[in-house]
């Protein structure tokens, strides 16, 4: 049922909408806008996002088949080779999807966006690793954050998790995992943190990439 309802979301994805331009350069596809005042309500995968008009450059309609948004700049740590006798992170981020029922695709790019897949990455803020879990997160998840295999694990249980919380809602889910739970109850919905926008942006753009 977990998968189903994954599945039924990035369905509703791909439909037609359109992509909304913000001041700051991030360009970020929703299924409808309306203008409420001096706000502005973004819709899309049943998530709502409320911003600033002035944050808002314009709107651009998407026609179903149209070619993938230009690839938005998202620094991230270098891609480190796989040792020798090391997990594979593909193979991490499959069976830890497997486990919890989720979507391969999309612990994969979960993986890439936070740590371009490296189990070595640390974050200014002292995220750990491949899924750049918290050290207090993994605490509670009672898993090593140095392990990759635990890391990995540890980091699509906490994804699963925040999909439960938010009932499905992928953009709810994401954004809490990049932000924080408390980021998102506070604002009803995705912060207009340019960070976390960026962020389910390039998650979005990836899980649309026809396989090769």
């Amino acid at each position: 049922m977990r998968v189903l309802c994954l599945v039924l979301i990035f369905a509703a994805s791909a439909a037609a909408g359109e992509y909304v331009t913000f001041a700051s350069g991030s360009r970020l596809r929703v299924d409808r806008h309306e203008l409420d005042g001096a706000k502005v309500r973004l819709y899309a995968d049943g998530a709502e996002m409320v911003v600033d008009g002035w944050q808002v450059r314009g709107y651009e309609a998407e026609e179903y088949a149209a070619p993938a948004p230009a690839a938005v700049p998202v620094s991230a740590p270098a891609v480190a080779p796989v040792q020798a006798g090391a997990p594979n992170p593909a193979d991490l981020a499959d069976a830890a999807a497997d486990k919890y029922g989720l979507p391969r695709q999309l612990v994969r790019s979960v993986m890439a966006a936070e740590s371009a897949s490296n189990p070595l990455a640390r974050s200014p803020k002292g995220a750990v690793g491949l899924m750049q879990l918290m050290p207090s997160t993994a605490k509670i998840l009672s898993a090593n954050p140095y392990d990759p295999a635990q890391n990995v694990d540890a980091g699509a249980r906490y994804l699963r998790d925040l999909l439960l919380r938010y009932n499905y809602g992928l953009w709810h889910a994401l954004a809490a995992y990049n932000a924080g739970p408390g980021a998102v109850d506070r604002y009803k919905g995705v912060p207009p943190y340019r960070e976390t926008i960026d962020y389910i942006l390039r998650i979005d753009r990836d899980l649309r990439k026809k396989p090769e």
